[in-house]
């Protein structure tokens, strides 16, 4: 992966190993611009995020490993934001980092992708949960708080699908980010889900495309092992699709790289 975006640490306290290894695996791969962008705290879910008190060892750790390795891999500091209306802190939206990404994993408060919670999917109309989210992901877009879309169709993780058109549904969502100017990740991660195919599907990644949205991408990596991972197989679908390049941010600019 040319440039990976989307990488956690053990502050989440779902993540393991340390912040060397995800950078030394990444030097390994050949990547050449590696960001961290762990789940940013609020005061909601607690167990899967930072708290506040950690963000200023997270930053400061990074930017060490950032002097460190500057001479084999640009490092790039971000954090993982919850779109969650009421929860969202000033201190996180307004952080001295290269970028912001948005994400969605929570509707109406039930953590949709967490395997704790996915029993309730059994109760739903999934056609109605997967219009919500996506509806979800447009009010991201239009709040212009974030520079990276996170895992755009995480909603199909375990492998609930609607049966409307996903398209159809999504294509507000993809108009606001296309006028946000917002970047969409090719995340690697759900190649490791039940979904086992990457975010987002290669059909949405075509509509993207067709509304000229630029992207990046990102093994959402959780342990050093899984960077870098499908690095191949992420290329080959952003290039089958039409893409020839790659957004990365430094303090909240984009920069290009050819793929």
């Amino acid at each position: 992966m040319i440039v990976d975006l989307h990488n956690h640490t053990p502050l989440c306290n779902h993540a393991e190993g340390e912040i060397h290894e995800y950078i030394e695996m990444a030097i390994e791969k050949g990547t050449q611009v590696f960001g961290f962008s762990d789940h940013a705290p609020m005061d909601f879910d607690p167990a899967y995020r930072m708290k506040f008190e950690d963000m200023k060892q997270y930053e400061s750790s990074v930017l060490q490993a950032k002097e460190r390795y500057k001479d084999k891999i640009k490092i790039l500091l971000g954090y993982e934001v919850d779109y969650l209306k009421g929860h969202m802190d000033n201190k996180v939206l307004q952080a001295d980092v290269d970028y912001l990404i948005g994400s969605v994993h929570f509707i109406e408060g039930w953590g949709f992708d967490n395997p704790e919670f996915i029993g309730k999917w059994r109760e739903q109309d999934v056609n109605e949960v997967w219009q919500k989210y996506f509806d979800t992901i447009e009010e991201m877009a239009k709040s212009q708080l974030f520079n990276i879309v996170g895992h755009l169709d995480l909603i199909k993780v375990f492998n609930f699908m609607p049966t409307k058109s996903i398209n159809t549904m999504a294509h507000k969502a993809l108009v606001a980010i296309k006028e946000a100017g917002m970047v969409l990740e090719i995340n690697v991660s759900g190649y490791r889900k039940p979904v086992a195919e990457a975010y987002p599907s290669q059909e949405l990644l075509q509509q993207a495309y067709d509304l000229g949205i630029e992207i990046t991408f990102s093994s959402d990596a959780h342990k050093p092992e899984q960077v870098g991972l499908y690095n191949n197989k992420v290329i080959q679908l952003a290039k089958s699709i039409g893409y020839k390049e790659c957004i990365y941010f430094q303090n909240k600019e984009k920069k290009y790289l050819t793929f």
